[in-house]
């Protein structure tokens, strides 16, 4: 938004009491056209729509405190696309765990996907994960445990045998070490750029974004091996 209001008003910032219906449909043209520079084009509808429904949130509190005297967002309707989440079949996902390359980089997207596949554990939770993550349950059976860096809720996800061998493989590596973490660190631009390379040399045919590897876990991992809908929404 601040890039916004350099490019349409020449101003730092601006008071919340100025903002109208024209700023919020200025704001919006604005995002279609933008390309962030972490992103290898623009940017889609639904997140234009999430950036809109941030600024949104302020406007009440505003009103409330009668900071502002009418809410700039009356006439905006919100314009969302419903879209099927796409997921890796056992399969596929099972090519990218045998997938063998001397390259790092690849070695290491390789292993990440996979991990977050098993557990359903976002990139920026994964990155966080240290030694200290890892509990022995009340079952007295290993567990991931931290909280989400998003929301703050705890994460509580036990390991299983391909996630052990994963925290295994990197467990005296030079990066790990390095860093204190599980697993090497990757920036989130390269790992899906990265992806993309992985998914031709595996022949999967999907626009394979290292999100999801969230969505195989609800769906080919636990759903189709029976586990309950609760239960993999609490995960």
């Amino acid at each position: 938004m601040i890039e916004y209001i350099k490019y349409e008003y020449d101003k730092e910032d601006m008071y919340l009491q100025d903002l109208n219906y024209e700023f919020v449909i200025g704001f919006e043209s604005f995002l279609r056209s933008y390309h962030p520079k972490h992103y290898q084009g623009s940017i889609g509808n639904n997140a234009v729509m999430k950036h809109i429904q941030r600024l949104r949130r302020m406007i009440p509190l505003a009103y409330h405190l009668e900071w502002i005297e009418r809410d700039p967002f009356v006439k905006f309707k919100p314009k969302m696309e419903k879209k099927e989440r796409e997921f890796l079949t056992k399969n596929e996902l099972h090519r990218i765990e045998i997938f063998s390359t001397t390259i790092d980089r690849l070695t290491v997207v390789k292993d990440l996907f996979p991990f977050s596949g098993y557990t359903g554990i976002s990139y920026g939770d994964i990155m966080d994960l240290d030694k200290n993550s890892v509990v022995k349950g009340i079952d007295g059976n290993l567990w991931l445990m931290a909280k989400r860096n998003k929301t703050g809720t705890p994460i509580k996800v036990p390991i299983l045998p391909s996630v052990q061998c994963l925290i295994d493989k990197y467990k005296n590596n030079p990066r790990t070490i390095y860093n204190g973490k599980l697993l090497p660190s990757i920036s989130n631009q390269k790992l899906n750029s990265y992806l993309k390379e992985l998914a031709d040399l595996c022949n999967i045919k999907k626009n394979l974004t290292f999100h999801m590897a969230r969505h195989t876990c609800a769906t080919t991992v636990t759903l189709t091996n029976s586990v309950p809908i609760e239960t993999v929404s609490k995960l």
